[in-house]
């Protein structure tokens, strides 16, 4: 099959799966994918009800009446060029209404664009602020996964358009030539969903609307960033016996039932498959360890709680129900489940410690693991994300009584000096921070005061790897000859120096155990930790060793 063809069969089969009664076409060429697909199944199915009109602005109207009507999204199709500026009448009196539309245009490939084609306009984020949520699909590829993203985007694509305020919803569907069927049926994965029912179920956004989780002591809660109501979810999965797998910055890592190695534990094949869970709840946006975002692929059932109906975290397109509120059953009965899970994570724990211990020297996990573990209640940690809420998120003991936040939305290097003295400033205790080099660098600007603004009391902790850290875990290393030019990136600058030229406290940590001398004090000051970047992956690779073969020595034969 080709690809262009998949993709149209897919799309149409999910948005009937959401519930699509009625879709209107306006004919032309480079949608024919999506109008044979649809045609298919209204003729042959007969589950959906097809109109067509030879004028866009007609057809716009004509399923802006279907909608007002049934209060139900309906689709709308068009072709590249001026006929998707002849939706936009439609597409702005929905947006005005409130009534739910999917406006899908079809669109020339991206290599197309911008050469004098035929038929190629802009057609990205065409109708402006006119639309729900608009979204540029991507040419579709054989190949694993297209099918889940291809499906999960339509299950948001209706959602947006219905709750919690309805409206029109603009996918951009690009195809490339051949755009009708050519015979053959096979692609490299099926393309059928979920047994007719929705990829993904979005609750309704009632009041008092819960969605109540089956009853099991198989489930894991997952935290990532940006949690809201962490206390009353880490309770509801302690009283249900699950284990809480908390990234740093989701700040539910504490009580006997958060765990500090799940990095590790979900690396190990043998864990995995005696510790597949029925249900996952997933509060905030997780994305720190790819063994994490594996383990959310595997469960039978993967709940996302999200105050957003339109727009939630599912960056594995696993979620199989979205709610605003979930309600975690208590669950009596043996809880085997949780002390198998606890073992091993001590097991995992004590393994990395023990490398880490090996020495006095100053390396970034460590720094990481030691920093946390010594901050006075009441504090703030801000760190930088890419390596330092990486090692905390694999070194973090649970403890109560700090924050951690980090700049995880987009993952950016920029502005964390200037977010850490923000936060500093906003924070009623002591602050802390922890950067690497580059993102120190990128923001010293942030350092400037003005002899009448207020000065934070915040420690910045700097790991000095001279460069880009985080490549010489990835397979970037690999590439010896270019590697250190255009990836690891080192310079040449004393951070000393900086200090000095802004009137700073500077420390150098010499040693590990003196850590805790040199962030003591107060006010703004610097402390620079110097670690080198080929030392710091090989001890990671340990590490990673140590901890999964801790495991697999308390797994029962």
């Amino acid at each position: 099959m080709n690809p262009a063809t998949a993709l149209a069969t897919v799309l149409v089969d999910e948005l009937l799966c959401a519930g699509m009664t009625d879709a209107v076409l306006a004919p032309g060429s480079r949608s024919a994918p999506l109008a044979l697909a649809l045609y298919e199944r209204s003729t042959h199915a007969a589950d959906v009800r097809l109109h067509v009109r030879v004028d866009e602005r007609s057809a716009s109207f004509l399923a802006l009446g279907l909608a007002k009507r049934s209060g139900r999204p309906v689709a709308l199709v068009c072709t590249s060029g001026t006929a998707t500026a002849n939706f936009h009448p439609a597409v702005i009196e929905a947006h005005e209404s409130r009534i739910p539309l999917i406006v899908l245009t079809a669109d020339r490939p991206p290599e197309l664009r911008d050469t004098g084609a035929n038929q190629s306009i802009d057609q990205v984020r065409i109708y402006g602020s006119s639309t729900r949520w608009s979204f540029e699909v991507g040419v579709p590829e054989e190949r694993p996964g297209m099918v889940a993203y291809w499906r999960s985007l339509v299950s948001r694509a209706w959602a947006a358009a219905q709750d919690p305020d309805p409206g029109p919803v603009h996918l951009n569907v690009a195809f490339r030539e051949p755009l009708i069927p050519d015979g053959d049926t096979s692609w490299c994965e099926p393309l059928g969903g979920a047994s007719g029912a929705p990829w993904t179920k979005v609750r309704s956004a009632t009041p008092g609307s819960v969605l109540h989780v089956p009853p099991t002591r198989r489930g894991v809660l997952v935290v990532g960033d940006g949690a809201v109501n962490v206390k009353r979810y880490v309770a509801a999965a302690s009283m249900a016996g699950w284990p809480v797998l908390a990234e740093p910055n989701g700040n539910a890592r504490y009580g006997d039932h958060a765990l500090s190695s799940h990095h590790f534990l979900l690396g190990v094949p043998e864990f995995v498959e005696r510790h597949r869970p029925e249900v996952v709840v997933t509060l905030g946006k997780p994305g720190l360890s790819r063994p994490l975002m594996s383990l959310l692929r595997r469960a039978e059932q993967h709940i996302v709680v999200s105050p957003s109906l339109a727009r939630w975290p599912d960056p594995v397109r696993s979620a199989t129900q979205i709610a605003q509120d979930v309600e975690i059953p208590v669950v009596s009965g043996d809880d085997g489940w949780l002390r198998s899970w606890r073992a091993a994570d001590l097991a995992a724990r004590d393994g990395v410690d023990a490398v880490l211990d090996e020495s006095d020297e100053v390396t970034e996990p460590r720094l990481a693991r030691d920093l946390v573990a010594g901050l006075p209640g009441g504090s703030l940690l801000f760190t930088a994300a890419s390596m330092p809420i990486r090692d905390l998120d694999q070194t973090m003991r649970p403890r109560r009584g700090i924050r951690i936040l980090a700049n995880r939305g987009a993952s950016g290097i920029d502005g964390l000096v200037s977010s850490a003295m923000g936060a500093a400033l906003a924070h009623a205790g002591r602050s802390y921070a922890l950067l690497g080099d580059l993102s120190f660098l990128h923001d010293q600007n942030g350092l400037i005061l003005g002899p009448h603004d207020e000065r934070p009391d915040l420690a910045i902790v700097v790991v000095n790897n001279q460069g880009g850290g985080i490549f010489s875990l990835l397979p970037q290393s690999g590439i010896p000859g270019p590697f250190e030019r255009v990836f690891g990136t080192p310079h040449q600058v004393d951070l000393s120096h900086i200090a000095a030229a802004h009137g700073l406290p500077y420390t150098l940590l010499e040693s590990a155990s003196d850590l805790p001398k040199a962030v003591a004090g107060q006010g703004l000051r610097i402390i620079e930790a110097r670690t080198h970047r080929g030392d710091n992956a090989a001890l990671h690779a340990r590490m990673r060793r140590a901890a999964h073969a801790a495991v697999r020595a308390v797994l029962p034969d």
